[in-house]
């Protein structure tokens, strides 16, 4: 499989913004703004799936989208794991 370094820099940096520190949001907001991405990348996927299915799109771009996914799937749950965590740790605080 050949890569097109073009391309390689674009999806960089659409993806470097996305992991940068936004300085004066709170973690309200960025919980939100993590929420409404996993929500967009899930529904990119299914857009992806469906059109590879329906029409025969690139299934390069299938694969991408359902790495995508499972990349963003595999961080919420770690982060709810860590969020169980926490407030079992909590719990077993003497009073």
């Amino acid at each position: 499989m050949q890569l097109n370094p073009s391309l390689v820099a674009e999806r960089y940096a659409a993806t470097r913004s996305a992991t940068a520190p936004q300085p004066g949001l709170g973690a309200e907001a960025r919980l939100g703004q993590a929420a409404d991405s996993f929500a967009q990348t899930l529904r990119t996927s299914e857009e992806t799936a469906m059109a590879a299915m329906t029409s025969g799109a690139d299934p390069h771009a299938l694969v991408q989208a359902l790495t995508q996914t499972e990349l963003a799937v595999e961080t919420a749950v770690t982060v709810r794991n860590k969020v169980v965590e926490a407030y079992q740790e909590i719990l077993r605080m003497p009073v």
